[in-house]
């Protein structure tokens, strides 16, 4: 939970829009079907493995990056997948 509240926190005040949670599962929300697979294929060219959801996956304008966190990150690899979506949504005008 430590993580998960760490992560969110950090992204919300970068401007990232989080859907609320009680799992290990944080979805950064884009809603934007091919601005999901773009942003997903960018972060696994900085390391960050994670998944673009889009339709029919998840409701059609509620495209996502799924992001799953465990209790065996630290606050380094956070903090990198923190930046790398920082640094790409600059990239990609998010």
């Amino acid at each position: 939970v430590e993580n998960v509240n760490y992560f969110r926190d950090k992204m919300m005040a970068a401007g990232f829009d989080i859907k609320p949670t009680q799992s290990a599962i944080c979805a950064v929300m884009l809603y934007d079907a091919k601005l999901s697979q773009v942003y997903a294929a960018k972060l696994l060219e900085e390391g960050i493995y994670v998944t673009g959801f889009y339709y029919p996956v998840v409701p059609k304008g509620e495209a996502r990056i799924r992001v799953q966190l465990s209790a065996g990150h630290n606050r380094e690899q956070l903090d990198k997948c923190i930046n790398a979506f920082i640094k790409i949504g600059k990239e990609l005008g998010v």
